[in-house]
């Protein structure tokens, strides 16, 4: 184990971990351009539907679920793509791919004549987000030390969050020609910035390139170089660190081929059970769907305040949220956070389905304060551990020899239960009514809360390196 480090009570704003917060900080600049491509849909599906669309004729209501829903099956290419180049390409370059696909997206927006131009601009905006989603994690993983992995792997969310509020008010304000001139200018810094930034350390040994992963070691870890015209102590300290790395690295078996018996045995089909119900449980709890249908939910609880703000609103609390699982998530551990999440989501959905089946419409326009409260608590705690930490459990629990396949085949796994999701929330709302909706995510939070309770271990500290 590298005790130079990872015993040591250091603040995020240490000199050490000042090159992981910058990278990561760079590399979700792509995040936030996905955000706002999400988060472009809701305003401008009114001015596609109607007369003054842009293009050749209003969309259908049928054509408008295609639109919204086929960024979700570009996500599941995405995560297979990314995921088969990531080994074979590298982290570095991989992420200079992800851009190409969201930068098509906003030139196919300005360009539309018709319907399918919208149909291939979120198809490649979600390839380019669910590369995202199986890219930088591990990047972000690979280069960040074990005190503040945590902190860095659940700022994803947040910045995808961020983004979508971004995309919200932007596309609200601004004409639907101006939009994608600004927001491809993103992308664009994303792959200036990103030049500056070395390949992980992991990566460069397991291809073999010993030198590079040395200086890319000192680099993210803000380390002296050892020179052999300077052996100062501190010079020797950092290389027998990056020799113990090394080595750890190397005993994980990344530089050996991948087969069927490292995925099929009893230890990795455990790990994998469980990241399967932690997907399950952050798509079917309706972390997702809750803010992809927060409108239609304020209308049914029947609230004399503006849907749209009340929208904005719910979107404000949860970027709170997710800031407090960033400062929380090292501090507090996983398992602590997630069960907490679980338990007040479902909590909260409960009480949203009460509140609709049970209280008159004048108690409803009454207080308007209840409804937006619930749906606040329930933004709020879905925020704080089941959103940002699927990507940290994940990663964290799967072993270093597979975890670019395995994490790209849970991605995979996701961004289908999103695309289940966001088809079958409005079906149970406008269907069996909005409290049934809300029971049956009330039970899978329940039944997270037992399995993950029960056989989810603690992965806070987890060397990274087997």
């Amino acid at each position: 184990m590298v005790h130079s480090v990872g015993e040591q009570k250091l603040s995020v704003f240490s000199a050490r971990y000042r090159w992981q917060v910058i990278a990561t900080m760079t590399v979700h600049i792509m995040t936030l351009t996905h955000g706002i491509g999400v988060g472009w849909l809701a305003p401008s599906l009114p001015l596609l539907g109607s007369e003054l669309s842009p293009l050749d004729r209003p969309i259908s209501i049928d054509e408008a679920s295609w639109v919204g829903s086929l960024i979700g099956l570009g996500a599941l290419s995405g995560n297979i793509i990314f995921g088969l180049l990531l080994d074979r390409l590298g982290r570095k370059l991989s992420m200079y791919f992800l851009a190409i696909p969201n930068m098509t997206y906003w030139i196919l927006i300005y360009t539309a004549q018709d319907v399918t131009y919208l149909y291939a601009g979120r198809f490649l905006a979600g390839i380019s987000g669910g590369g995202c989603y199986v890219v930088l994690p591990i990047f972000v993983a690979e280069i960040s030390d074990n005190n503040i992995r945590g902190a860095l792997s659940s700022m994803a969310m947040m910045y995808v969050s961020i983004g979508m509020i971004m995309g919200y008010i932007l596309t609200t304000y601004l004409s639907y020609y101006l939009m994608p001139c600004i927001a491809i200018l993103l992308p664009v810094v994303y792959l200036l910035a990103i030049c500056g930034l070395s390949e992980t350390p992991q990566h460069l040994l397991r291809k073999g390139r010993n030198e590079q992963a040395e200086k890319s070691y000192y680099f993210y870890k803000n380390l002296p170089a050892a020179h052999p015209d300077n052996e100062s102590a501190h010079n020797d300290a950092a290389k027998k660190e990056f020799e113990t790395f090394k080595q750890q690295v190397l005993n994980g078996g990344v530089q050996q081929d991948v087969g069927w018996k490292d995925f099929f045995n009893l230890p990795t089909m455990k790990i994998f059970a469980l990241n399967f119900t932690l997907l399950v449980c952050n798509q079917l709890s309706g972390s997702f769907a809750f803010f992809n249908y927060t409108s239609h939910m304020f209308n049914e609880l029947e609230t004399q305040m503006a849907a749209n703000t009340c929208t904005i609103i719910v979107g404000a609390v949860q970027v709170l949220g997710i800031i407090c699982a960033v400062i929380l998530v090292d501090r507090v551990g996983r398992r602590k956070l997630l069960l907490t999440s679980l338990a007040g989501m479902g909590l909260g959905e409960l009480g949203i389905g009460l509140l609709k089946e049970f209280a008159s419409k004048e108690f409803l326009s009454g207080t308007n304060w209840l409804s937006l409260l619930l749906m606040c608590w329930v933004a709020y705690i879905a925020s704080l551990g089941v959103i940002p930490l699927i990507f940290v459990i994940i990663i964290e629990q799967l072993p270093a020899k597979i975890r670019s396949l395995g994490t790209s085949i849970c991605m995979a796994t996701l961004s289908t239960f999103i695309f289940v999701s966001l088809k079958i929330y409005p079906m149970m709302i406008f269907g069996p009514g909005l409290p049934a909706t809300m029971y049956m995510s009330a039970s899978v939070c329940t039944i997270g809360f037992i399995i993950l309770g029960l056989f989810l271990p603690e992965t806070k500290g987890k060397q990274l390196t087997h």
